[in-house]
């Protein structure tokens, strides 16, 4: 893959740090790359389902931040990215002290950009994957106001 001018990992740092969402999970980015994006997050009891794991919500969310974001590496300068759809499989339950959120680009275009990506648990060295994602996203020009 080819990638283009780094200034756009620069951009994507900018925009994520706007989040009120990844902020209020505590959400942070832990690498970045042209084409990948890698968030981290630490276990929070206030954002679990009812036998105490984490919600699909929030893996769901983290997932769809780090592929979007790993798309947004890829566009123009004058572009935002929006999710257009994707589709999660859970694999397994969503325990543990740390979770990372992987998303990588598969193909960039002009307009979409498909994308990959999972979840894992993070337990010292024991790492599990717990759910997967594919995802649509799109380059959206004439946000910024």
């Amino acid at each position: 893959m080819k990638y283009r001018n780094l200034e756009a990992v620069a951009r994507m740092k900018a925009d994520f740090d706007r989040q009120g969402a990844m902020a209020s999970m505590g959400i942070v980015v832990g690498d970045v790359a042209p084409g990948r994006v890698v968030l981290e997050m630490p276990f929070h009891p206030g954002f679990t389902q009812h036998h105490g794991f984490m919600h699909a919500a929030v893996i769901t969310a983290g997932m769809d931040s780090a592929c979007g974001f790993a798309a947004f590496t890829l566009m123009d300068a004058d572009a935002e990215v929006l999710t257009v759809e994707f589709k999660c499989n859970f694999m397994a339950p969503a325990k543990g002290p740390h979770f990372r959120f992987e998303g990588e680009v598969v193909k960039s275009g002009r307009t979409l950009s498909f994308t990959q990506g999972r979840a894992v648990a993070v337990d010292g060295d024991t790492e599990t994957t717990v759910a997967t994602i594919t995802a649509t996203m799109m380059a959206v020009r004439g946000l910024k106001g």
